[in-house]
């Protein structure tokens, strides 16, 4: 975790996994994978490409997160808006090959001072998520 602006904070995880950065890439850009691991989507790797994200914890709650691509540079950067639930922010993933695979670094950033619940939930679910992205590469080919 750390601080973003004075307005708004960030929450970071760090992972060196051994995996080359273009099949981790492949899991978090293929809309198939991404829901194994995160949620349903309609994700295709554009600029400006405007999709959402839909998960159903309970019978009666529907999470959807639209999001719109920002940034695409294959195998190193992957950024995109995340509105939900009152928060406008925006996640970014970065690949950086290293020796024995690839350091990732995800960051979703727009937290308000008010947010702290959010914040605490986004900072809990990312860990997650990780570590269902981390289950999917192994299974991958």
């Amino acid at each position: 975790m750390s601080e973003g602006s004075a307005a708004t904070r960030s929450v970071v995880l760090e992972r060196e996994l051994p995996h080359p950065p273009e099949k981790i890439w492949r899991a978090i850009t293929r809309p198939h994978l991404i829901e194994e691991w995160l949620m349903k989507n309609d994700f295709k790797p554009e600029v400006g490409h405007r999709f959402n994200m839909t998960r159903t914890p309970k019978p009666d709650l529907e999470i959807v997160v639209d999001c719109e691509v920002l940034a695409v540079e294959p195998c190193r950067v992957l950024s995109y808006t995340w509105c939900a639930m009152d928060l406008e922010g925006v996640v970014t993933w970065t690949l950086t090959p290293t020796a024995t695979g690839t350091h990732l670094r995800v960051e979703q950033s727009g937290f308000r001072p008010d947010q702290k619940r959010a914040y605490g939930g986004a900072h809990a679910g990312w860990k997650q998520m990780l570590a269902k992205l981390e289950q999917i590469l192994d299974k991958m080919d």
